[in-house]
């Protein structure tokens, strides 16, 4: 049986490298790519793949907030993380976000066949830097639950905290999330109410050390 594959990252040169080693093997079929989370969430109603393999620091929407509206949406696909990052707070989200893998990208690819492979058995895989990662974060998730959790925003707000961290206006962000200006000034008063900041630097700053965004 062929395992269907969606490809997520905002490099065009990691995409096209990873699909040159999953052309390789017979039972991998690339059915579609995507440089962003929202484009990603588009793609998986589309093609309906059996595995994503998802970047984290995306444009739009990243790959842990996409992650977690895909399996919401469909809890049987399968999501490996392939990212730069390391923190222990990033990879728990992502596991909580419903990842089944995790991948460092420096990890060698023939690594990345055997990660998917292991997934499709139905176990879980992380590459052996994030086993060690994990498990030395273990007793701060063991201890207290909300460790990575963060800040209490929602799935809406988190969305809306990333554009505004890129720069986007009011407007255009209401014209990407289908809402109102209004609504989107709301949920912006909302974000600093919860956060305790109060200008959008320092918004910026927080969802760049939180990996909600790329520098």
């Amino acid at each position: 049986m062929v395992t269907r594959v969606l490809l997520v990252d905002d490099h065009e040169i990691m995409r096209e490298g990873m699909c040159a080693l999953l052309r390789k093997h017979t039972g991998f079929e690339i059915v579609g790519q995507a440089a962003d989370g929202r484009r990603a969430l588009e793609l998986v109603t589309e093609l309906a793949p059996d595995i994503v393999i998802m970047d984290i620091g995306m444009p739009n929407l990243n790959g842990i907030d996409a992650t977690r509206q895909i399996l919401s949406q469909n809890p049987k696909i399968k999501v490996m993380a392939l990212s730069t990052h390391n923190e222990g707070t990033i990879v728990a989200k992502m596991i909580k976000a419903g990842a089944t893998g995790y991948m460092l990208k420096e990890s060698a690819f023939e690594e990345l066949i055997d990660g998917l492979e292991v997934m499709m058995s139905g176990k879980t895989f992380l590459c052996s830097k994030i086993s060690k990662v994990v498990f030395s974060d273990y007793v701060n998730i063991i201890t207290n639950p909300k460790w990575a959790d963060g800040d209490g925003l929602s799935s809406r707000e988190r969305e809306v905290l990333q554009l505004v961290a890129e720069g986007h206006t009011t407007k255009a962000i209401a014209q990407m999330l289908h809402l109102s200006p209004k609504t989107i000034d709301s949920h912006r008063e909302h974000i600093m109410e919860k956060l305790s900041i109060r200008n959008i630097a320092g918004l910026t700053k927080y969802a760049i050390r939180e990996g909600i965004t790329t520098p």
